[in-house]
């Protein structure tokens, strides 16, 4: 086991694809602290890795504030003697069109997802640093912070904001010897169980039949188990040299998405006034950049089904 006497932090695992990563980790050796706002659930959760012969506890509490950070990483410490990894899976979602969403709804979805985010990692490297312990942070991103997604102004932001803030604390962890990376999974989760084209995987995952090869290889979806692997890869020792990158996984497919990077550069003595532009923008940068993700059509077998 890759992460004996490893301990971990996994945020938002009482169900779904936190816990599949809470397990994956106990399964490796390391020993988790379970984080959800349902006592039932996080003791549900707790029992299915002692069940396995792993090691967990639970902290509940919803992330975001500062004290729940502190909670996680005292329980952590006071628990089991130290911190070796964080993942932080914590989220909720507020979908609407821009026009129709209010100022709760924003301010949760950032609260959870950024705020949740910075302020665990906030408290776990700092106390990593005073430690000496050469951790790992990992944080989980999502297509749609580095696409878009229409009616997720607000997930859109947060996820966006994850990806930046690893590429930072990359820098800022390195001397320490704390890498820092985002996953971004493509899986079976309540969300896509809603949406008609994933609707023969998810209900092939329900019922613990493999998905069909379209949705496993073609669109890099599968099920919360697939992306469990690299979580606790990228926990371990082996992976000390992988830090600010943002690593796509689901099904079949593992992906590296690209950082930010010009893809057109043009130059004008003087500068480009707005004539300049008017005239000539269009040959300076050439092809715009696509936004959102679109996907192929459905095989005519995977197709839903009208109801009878």
């Amino acid at each position: 086991m890759s992460l004996q006497g490893k301990v971990a932090i996994v945020t938002g695992s009482g169900r779904g694809l936190g816990l599949a990563y809470a397990q994956e980790l106990a399964r490796q050796g390391a020993s988790v602290i379970i984080n959800d706002v349902d006592e039932a659930t996080a003791a549900e959760a707790v029992a299915s890795i002692e069940q396995a012969g792993g090691t967990a506890s639970a902290v509940v509490a919803p992330v975001g504030p500062t004290e729940t950070a502190k909670k996680l990483v005292d329980a952590a410490y006071d628990t089991y003697g130290g911190l070796d990894i964080v993942v932080t899976n914590a989220g909720v979602l507020r979908d609407t069109v821009t026009w129709k969403m209010s100022d709760e709804d924003f301010d949760l979805v950032i609260n959870v997802h950024l705020r949740g985010t910075f302020t665990v990692v906030r408290e776990a490297a700092t106390r990593m640093r005073e430690a000496g312990t050469p951790g790992r942070i990992i944080c989980i991103g999502s297509p749609t912070g580095q696409r878009g997604n229409f009616g997720q102004t607000n997930y859109a932001a947060a996820k966006a904001g994850i990806a930046g803030m690893v590429r930072t604390w990359a820098l800022e962890f390195k001397k320490a010897g704390i890498t820092a990376n985002v996953v971004i999974p493509v899986a079976a989760t309540a969300m896509t169980a809603t949406v008609p084209y994933f609707a023969a995987a998810v209900e092939a995952d329900a019922k613990g039949e493999p998905m069909p090869s379209f949705f496993r290889h073609d669109l890099g979806f599968g099920t919360a188990a697939d992306v469990a692997g690299l979580i606790a890869y990228l926990a371990s020792d082996e992976a000390s040299g992988i830090t600010g990158q943002a690593i796509g996984i689901g099904g079949d497919r593992l992906q590296l998405w690209s950082h930010p990077e010009p893809v057109a550069t043009a130059y004008r003595d003087g500068g480009w006034t707005y004539e300049s532009l008017r005239e000539g923008f269009a040959e300076a940068v050439g092809e715009l950049q696509s936004v959102g993700e679109t996907f192929p059509p459905l095989p005519e077998e995977l197709q839903p089904r009208p109801q009878a």
